[in-house]
């Protein structure tokens, strides 16, 4: 097991360094404009000068070099236009506490509703709970989240009295985003979560409990939920930490201030250390939600082994 997760490390740590080498050199044929306040009332020799101080006139492996550099002092650099001059870090520090917590809401929304409805729609297949929990799983996923996202904010705020945008200030405004946000993982939860029931359900070694007499609720609680969920397990670093880093559209249309909303803020401004360092944060949390997923399957179920033969990956 440390030997895999070591491995891992190492292989995480490559594609952070290329995600990493590729973003930054693309970042460099953006233009220029989103590295100043005000480009319209500079002259050529006043970019030129700025350019140059800021080190991106220099070769690209020299401008790379000394980007690492400042990323291992702890470093992404400043703003230049959303906040001139003040820190990155200092800025997404601000903005991450209300994606974390809303995240983490939202997964837990998600956890308690999207695991029991799988279980229900694969104990009781073609019943009540299974046509139920079918027609939300094809709803959410045929159609744009964009679109039901709007219809919750639409129609929950005329049926419930709810706030239509967030305030920090005001606990009922965050029912809305956070409800949208776990709409799409309370599907996915349960729909998996089924599937993978519904194919333990068909084991030989079940047909054999049931022969021995083992009452239903034993098997489907000790045997066919905790095998189903252990590949489950695999996805839920990844669908945390992406949730935790921000929904893009909910905290724009909600207005709420996170890291969702403000990667769309710096996009639109053209704040190009900004949109870097934002991408780089969202790669190394899809990078760090994969290694964790496969650690803490192997921990869920010993057996599984990613380093011998038949279960290498």
């Amino acid at each position: 097991m440390l030997k895999y997760t070591a491995k891992r490390l190492v292989q995480s740590l490559i594609t952070l360094f290329i995600i990493i080498t590729i973003v930054f050199s693309l970042m460099r044929l953006m233009p220029v404009e989103g590295y100043f306040q005000n480009f319209d009332k500079l002259d050529k020799n006043q970019i030129h000068t700025a350019l140059q101080s800021m080190g991106l006139l220099d070769p690209l492996p020299i401008q790379l070099k000394n980007f690492y550099l400042q990323i291992l002092h702890g470093s992404l650099g400043n703003s230049m236009i959303y906040r001139p001059n003040v820190p990155v870090m200092e800025i997404i520090g601000s903005k991450a506490p209300v994606s974390i917590f809303m995240g983490l809401a939202s997964m837990a929304i998600a956890l308690l509703l999207g695991l029991p409805l799988g279980t229900a729609m694969a104990r009781g297949k073609s019943g009540f709970w299974d046509k139920f929990g079918t027609a939300f799983i094809v709803f959410i996923t045929a159609v744009p989240a964009a679109v039901y996202y709007l219809l919750v904010q639409l129609y929950f705020t005329d049926w419930f009295g709810l706030p239509i945008l967030f305030s920090a200030a005001n606990p009922v405004s965050w029912v809305l985003p956070t409800v949208s946000l776990s709409l799409g993982n309370i599907a996915y939860y349960a729909m998996w979560l089924r599937r993978y029931m519904v194919d333990e359900l068909n084991k030989d070694y079940i047909r054999l409990a049931r022969a021995k007499g083992v009452d239903s609720k034993s098997i489907m609680k000790n045997h066919v939920f905790r095998n189903a969920f252990v590949p489950m397990v695999q996805y839920l670093p990844t669908s945390l930490l992406y949730t935790i880093a921000g929904s893009i559209y909910i905290e724009s249309l909600y207005s709420v201030p996170g890291m969702g909303g403000l990667l769309v803020n710096v996009i639109q401004r053209q704040d190009n250390n900004m949109v870097q360092a934002l991408v780089l944060i969202y790669s190394a949390v899809g990078i760090v939600g994969l290694l964790l997923g496969d650690v803490l399957m192997n921990l869920m179920d010993p057996r599984i082994s990613f380093v011998k033969k038949g279960g290498a990956r």
